[in-house]
């Protein structure tokens, strides 16, 4: 296999090991401006995988509350293999911090009550929730903190 566009299709899936943080790419802007992609891992790929409605209400609870502990970030994208996520922030270098918004990010969903934008106006598909499931997906992610930094099977 020749070198892909997607640097994620160029990661050999088989030799990670989630839960993980990487850095994942970086864009340097014409005006000096850096754009950080982080892939947030929360499950092994191809040996499971986050179920629907729990994927998308952890998406929601991310995305509105990771706001608050940081204004760089630009998107928060779930990814089609549902696995994870990927976080794009912009002039934000530093790895240790991105790794503590995470934890404050995912202790919020612990204490969520309700599902942000969780209706039929500010949601395309409002009947695919789970609190509770998103909240599992969370405390599974804060258990294994202190492995966030290990992307590969043989580090």
């Amino acid at each position: 296999m020749g070198k892909m566009n997607v640097e994620s299709f160029n990661l050999d899936h088989t030799k990670v090991v989630a839960p993980f943080v990487r850095l994942a790419g970086l864009k340097k802007g014409v005006n000096g401006d850096e754009v950080y992609k982080y892939d947030i891992r929360f499950k092994q790929p191809n040996k499971e995988h986050m179920e629907m409605p729990a994927l998308h209400s952890i998406e929601h609870l991310m995305a509105e509350n990771i706001r608050n502990h940081t204004d760089h970030v630009v998107d928060l994208s779930p990814m089609g293999c549902q696995t994870g996520f990927y976080l794009s922030m912009i002039n934000h270098d530093n790895f240790d911090e991105v790794l503590d918004i995470l934890d404050k990010t995912f202790n919020d969903v612990l204490v969520a009550t309700e599902v942000p934008a969780c209706n039929e106006v500010q949601c395309g598909w409002a009947a695919s929730h789970s609190l509770e499931g998103a909240k599992e997906l969370a405390k599974e992610m804060l258990a294994k903190r202190d492995e966030w930094k290990q992307v590969f099977i043989e580090e």
